[in-house]
This record gives structure tokens, C-alpha cells and sequence, in this order.
């Protein structure tokens, strides 16, 4: 059994870097297709590399919001092969136009990933990705004209297709802003701002 299955070390809360909860008010969607992603090799739950198809022409688009208007769940359940995980990001779309719909129905046919920035940024998982295997389907898309938590905007929610848990839970997302760089939680966040439309 590989080690990254064999409990190797218990954890401590410190006054150093407490835990904090939420994510940052972006996201990082992209179409599943168009980028190919490489793992650690000692460790199947770092992302080290992410490469557009073909080489140069896969973009990354980002989600912003505001006053932490974005979540991310993760959850899992025993099957009898073993723990999978159901991925969920929410998150909101202010405005109601025929572009932000295209957008939404092109998330509710094909399948995306997308990557968070935690607010609690001590460690490796500060950026992580969600869908990684099997990728992400627009599973709720709400519009309520009259709600204010929104301004009639659109409440979304991306989530693991039908059946299709992962095998792994979000992955840590570790890569350098260029390939001469030093891979790292805080240079991901570069890279990804420097790969989004």
C-alpha cells in the first residue's frame, strides 16, 4: 500500500497560524479540455503543472466576487472501492446578460475545473483545484430577480458529474508563474493571473 495511504503524522492547532475559514472572492474556471495536469510523483495530491492544449492556447477565466460570496465543499463517502469525494463550488455572477448566460449553459453541457485560493494560508493547500479527474458540471444556476443578496444576479453551483466522485480529495495546486521558476502556493496565484483572460 503506497504511504500516502498510512497515517504518518498527527497535527497540532498553534497560536502561530491559526485556521481560517472561507475562501478568497475569486475563482479560477477552466474547460476541462483545454489543459492537461501533472502530479508530484511522491504525492498524487499536488498539482505541479498545468499546460494549455495545444501548447499556448488554453486560457483561464476568472470569477470575482465580493464579501465572501464563493464557497467550497468537498465531501466524502466509503464506497466499496474505497473514499471518494463530491467537489462543490458556489459562487455568484452579478448581472444577467445573454454573455453570462452562454456562459452558464456551456457549464451545464461540458465540464470544467476550477481552482480556489483558501483564506487560510498557512501550508501547501492554499490554492486548490476542484474536479481534477472527472471535472465539474453547472449542477444549479438560480436567478431571482427580487433578491437582494444578489441584486438579482445568479447564484451558481458547480459540482462532481452524476456518479463521477473523485478519487482523491481537491488537489494542492503547486506551480511555478514561468518554467525557470520556483513552484510554490504564492507563485501559483501568479501563474494563474498570469494564464487568465
Amino acid at each position: 500500500m503506497p504511504d500516502y495511504n498510512k497515517i504518518t503524522a498527527g497535527f497540532a492547532l498553534g497560536a502561530a497560524s491559526p485556521v481560517t475559514s472561507g475562501i478568497e472572492d475569486v475563482i479560477y474556471i477552466f474547460n476541462e479540455s483545454d489543459f492537461t495536469i501533472s502530479y508530484d510523483t511522491n504525492n498524487p495530491l499536488v498539482v505541479n503543472k498545468l499546460v494549455a492544449v495545444p501548447e499556448g492556447t488554453g486560457k483561464i477565466y476568472k470569477f470575482e466576487g465580493t464579501n465572501n460570496s464563493f464557497n467550497a465543499v468537498s465531501k466524502m463517502a466509503k464506497t466499496a472501492v474505497g473514499p471518494r469525494y463530491t467537489e462543490e463550488v458556489d459562487f455568484n455572477l452579478a448581472g444577467n446578460t445573454t454573455d453570462i448566460k452562454k456562459q452558464i449553459q456551456a457549464m451545464g453541457y461540458g465540464r470544467v475545473k476550477a481552482i480556489i485560493i483558501n483564506n487560510y494560508k498557512s501550508g501547501d493547500s492554499m490554492v486548490e483545484l476542484f474536479g481534477a479527474v472527472n471535472g465539474l458540471i453547472m449542477s444549479e444556476a438560480e436567478r431571482n430577480a427580487s433578491d437582494e443578496g444578489t441584486e438579482g444576479g445568479y447564484k451558481l453551483k458547480l459540482t462532481s458529474p452524476d456518479k463521477l466522485r473523485e478519487p482523491y480529495p481537491p488537489r494542492a495546486v503547486i506551480i511555478s508563474p514561468d518554467a525557470g521558476g520556483v513552484p510554490s502556493p504564492t507563485n501559483s496565484v501568479i501563474a494563474l493571473e498570469l494564464m487568465s483572460k
